[in-house]
């Protein structure tokens, strides 16, 4: 696995938190799970297509950044982004909530339109 900020493929931009913030909360989460992850150098955020409001969030831990990405580096573990999916992310606020109800990684993203009751899929 590549040094994740030094060695990264050609055509990788390196971004800010005017793109995605990390809150303190979701950074402690970030870091429990990268620790999990050990083989994961980086964790994905991707904007998709589903969900009750028409695009929906994923999360997903991955070795390498591709072509187009944008790097985010945080406190934890680096942040990938799209650049199609950062047309949707920009400005966004990523928390984490511990409560049984309702509780995991909060998305509060200004670009959203409309959520969904769960706050896992959004509308622009």
């Amino acid at each position: 696995m590549a040094n994740t900020l030094t060695d990264l493929p050609e055509g990788v931009r390196i971004g800010n938190e005017k793109l995605i913030s990390v809150l303190p909360a979701a950074a402690d989460k970030l870091s429990q799970l990268s620790e999990r992850e050990q083989e994961a150098a980086f964790l994905r955020i991707k904007v998709t297509g589903g969900g009750c409001s028409g695009l929906s969030y994923n999360l997903k831990f991955v070795n390498e950044a591709r072509r187009g990405d944008i790097v985010v580096p945080t406190s934890t573990v680096p942040l990938l982004v799209d650049s199609k999916s950062a047309l949707y992310l920009k400005g966004m606020g990523l928390d984490y909530s511990d409560r049984l109800v309702a509780g995991g990684f909060k998305f509060n993203n200004p670009n959203a339109k409309a959520s969904c009751s769960c706050g896992e899929s959004f509308a622009v």
